[in-house]
């Protein structure tokens, strides 16, 4: 275990932050609860043919509670990326770089284009890049403050000690996943 080889490390501190969605974005959101809640009650009878459905529509709710652009459902303020971007800023200004993680790659970028807006330097990793190494070496040697990395992504073969932040945006449906990605700070080094 950690606390075996590298007692040296200080102790992983979490914290959880509830945000209240904007109350526009929260009617949107009862809305398309409800709609969805009865549409499931019915598929529940047979769960094995219609798991994919189910799962569908958590995955759709899971994205409308973070911002209804992610799913069509209208335009509302995304409290989640206001409290961010205000967190972010304050630990910039103290000199602290963040790891920002999340599973969906769109809401990450929506997230990376607040903070350009802010005026806060990052490095975007995901699927999708094509230089992963110069943007993880970017981040490493360089002095942009916030690192922007999807869950798969960041999951495996990194090491990023050069942040002293975490922030997971969203929950991953395996603990274990969002475990490991956040290990990627909290290392020897």
């Amino acid at each position: 275990t950690k606390d075996l080889v590298a007692s040296e490390l200080p102790a992983k501190q979490e914290q959880m932050l509830e945000i209240e969605l904007h109350p526009k974005h929260r009617k949107l959101y009862d809305v398309r609860f409800q709609r969805e809640r009865q549409r499931l009650l019915g598929l529940l009878e047979d769960t094995s043919t219609n798991r994919f459905q189910i799962f569908q529509s958590l995955t759709m709710l899971r994205q409308l509670a973070l911002d209804p652009a992610l799913v069509g459902e209208g335009e509302a303020p995304s409290a989640k990326l206001d409290a961010l971007i205000e967190l972010l800023s304050d630990a910039a200004a103290e000199g602290h770089r963040v790891l920002v993680l999340s599973q969906f790659t769109r809401f990450l970028s929506s997230a990376r284009d607040r903070a350009t807006a802010a005026n806060l330097p990052s490095q975007y990793l995901d699927g999708a890049t094509v230089n992963r190494q110069s943007v993880i070496d970017k981040f490493r040697t360089g002095t942009d403050p916030v690192f922007f990395v999807s869950l798969k992504a960041g999951g495996f073969g990194l090491n990023l000690v050069e942040a002293d932040y975490v922030v997971l945006l969203d929950p991953w449906w395996n603990p274990a996943v969002e475990a490991q990605a956040i290990d990627r700070t909290h290392r020897i080094g």
